[in-house]
């Protein structure tokens, strides 16, 4: 979604602006920024670190159930009809995140905005102080899509399968098993048979590239039968990966919900360097 439609959109009755923001693992104590201070007009915080996820795990911002999800959204005033946008501080970072667990929810009518706050900030458009209004609650119904996230078992299983590719968006380094990983207790390196491709390589300059891009890099590095799984950290840039093939064309497409965090636990599950 581009900042020039949203503009256009701003005071639309069907129109919920989320804000899904998230830190990379590795700066999670980083100081704050001068973006740090507003928000776009009328946001909602749509917080799946610590509110709309799995309670019952460990494993960072995993799925919620169906029940949790949508009592959290009503709450934000989403309703079967809105027209979600979802933003991020870092660009486009942690928004793809929510953009697929809504999807994986059934709600098709959601977008993430092309370079984020920062492209907001950059075209000199409309801001107010970070604040939370109070809303209606919404009438949003969950209606799960089996498929959209997947777990170890199923991945395990894609890894020898030909008609599956594994995508793996973390850093190079990290993949190699030559950086540490920024969660302690966790294994280096990564599954056998997966590909890297690191988040970064899908964006310039803050946003997505474009379409043609995309459908290049994808192109050369899975064939056109293959079923996508994309897996990272913690679940979140995976789904930067996930946006991006979407935007490609690609249509089968997973996301690992517990990625590394729960891959490279200590296990029995195999890990190459």
């Amino acid at each position: 979604m581009s900042i020039g439609w949203l503009a256009d959109q701003l005071g639309h009755s069907k129109l919920v602006l989320l804000d899904a923001s998230l830190k990379p693992a590795a700066a999670a104590n980083a100081g704050p920024s001068t973006a740090d201070t507003v928000q776009l007009p009328g946001t909602r915080l749509f917080d799946f670190d610590k509110r709309i996820r799995d309670q019952t795990t460990p494993l960072p911002h995993m799925m919620p159930s169906p029940e949790l999800f949508e009592r959290e959204v009503r709450a934000l005033g989403v309703r079967r009809d809105s027209v979600i946008v979802i933003y991020d501080r870092m660009g486009v970072y942690a928004s793809p995140r929510a953009w697929w667990m809504f999807k994986a929810m059934g709600h098709e009518q959601v977008a993430v905005l092309d370079g984020g706050l920062p492209a907001w900030l950059e075209a000199q458009l409309p801001c107010e102080p970070i604040g939370a209004r109070p809303v209606e609650p919404g009438d949003f119904i969950a209606r799960p899509r089996p498929g959209l996230f997947c777990d170890a078992e199923h991945v395990m299983a894609a890894l020898s399968d030909t008609r599956y590719a594994v995508l793996d968006a973390r850093s190079e380094g990290r993949f190699l098993g030559r950086e540490p990983e920024p969660r302690p207790g966790l294994r280096s390196g990564h599954m056998p048979h997966a590909l890297n491709l690191p988040f970064g390589t899908v964006q310039a300059n803050g946003r997505m590239r474009a379409v043609e891009e995309l459908s290049a890099l994808f192109s050369s590095t899975v064939e056109p039968h293959q079923k996508l799984i994309f897996s990272c950290g913690s679940g979140v840039t995976a789904c930067i990966l996930a946006l991006a093939a979407e935007l490609a064309g690609y249509q089968e497409l997973a996301v690992y919900d517990g990625s590394w965090s729960e891959w490279g636990l200590p296990s029995s599950r195999p890990v190459r360097r």
